[in-house]
């Protein structure tokens, strides 16, 4: 459905090799990689992610305004409501939000390359805290046939946000009051061993 995302991701320790799969595989890329920012609203009372749901802003050669509702996760992979507009104007937006009473509550940022395959959307993004590969499609059989044609370790699939991890990670090495972005976690090195700590394995071991 268009309004659903049903995707799966995985913390890999070789990008440039998924993407070698990907292209021998027959993928193609659908968008180069691109920087991208990430402004994630909520309400002062953090009502929104309170009920697990997200308010987000983003820009990368697009601006758009998504709300994702609460993860159903009653399989194997995440599957919510996404609904997602385009707007001409990031400023004016996030303007018009913080109006609302709407607040940024953290900012993310990763390099993101997106690939298409057998209907498929696989992205690979680089985080300040590591390297994910992501497959989103229509039906969880399909996500789990790229995953293992990737020879991705099914066991080892994420269903925890990026902002998620982030604030596991966050709490585990403490370093509260920082956002993820390449400027603030200038010079942390977030190794495997790290994420292992807040249950995150590489998926291409």
């Amino acid at each position: 459905m268009a309004d659903r995302e049903m995707e799966i991701k995985f913390h890999l320790q070789n990008k440039d090799s998924i993407e070698e799969n990907l292209r021998a595989l027959g993928g193609k890329v659908k968008h180069p990689r691109v920087n991208e920012w990430n402004l994630r609203f909520d309400t002062p009372e953090k009502l929104i992610s309170t009920r697990g749901q997200a308010l987000r802003l983003r820009k990368d050669e697009r601006n758009r305004l998504t709300f994702k509702g609460a993860p159903d996760q009653q399989g194997e992979i995440t599957d919510r409501i996404e609904l997602e507009v385009e707007v001409s104007d990031f400023n004016t937006m996030r303007r018009i939000l913080e109006a609302l009473g709407y607040r940024v509550m953290v900012i993310y940022e990763k390099y993101r390359t997106t690939w298409e395959y057998r209907g498929a959307e696989i992205v690979v993004d680089e985080l300040p805290i590591g390297n994910f590969c992501e497959i989103e499609a229509d039906n969880e059989e399909l996500i789990r046939g790229i995953a293992g044609e990737l020879k991705l370790n099914w066991e080892h699939r994420i269903n925890t946000s990026y902002l998620g991890i982030f604030d596991q990670l966050k709490t585990a090495l403490n370093f509260e009051g920082i956002n993820l972005t390449f400027e603030d976690m200038q010079g942390m090195h977030i190794s495997s061993s790290d994420l292992a700590i807040v249950h995150i394995y590489p998926g291409d071991e």
